[in-house]
């Protein structure tokens, strides 16, 4: 490596996709949401959309 360079970083992230059916949000896990041993996008999906509001994330029309 050259003066000044930096040597790459191996960076893991674990992607999981939002335990809601309906929901097709894919996220890393420790950013998710954890409900009963499940992980969630969100407060919405994790609630399993009591108020019927969706998770709001772009491209994502859940509604539970």
């Amino acid at each position: 490596m050259g003066v000044g360079e930096k040597e790459p970083k191996n960076v893991t992230v674990d992607l999981v996709k939002c335990a809601c059916t309906d929901c097709v949000c894919v996220f890393n896990a420790k950013q998710g949401l954890e409900r009963d041993g499940r992980i969630y996008c969100g407060s919405a999906c994790a609630d399993h959309h009591k108020s019927g509001n969706g998770c709001k994330h772009a491209g994502c029309v859940c509604h539970g």
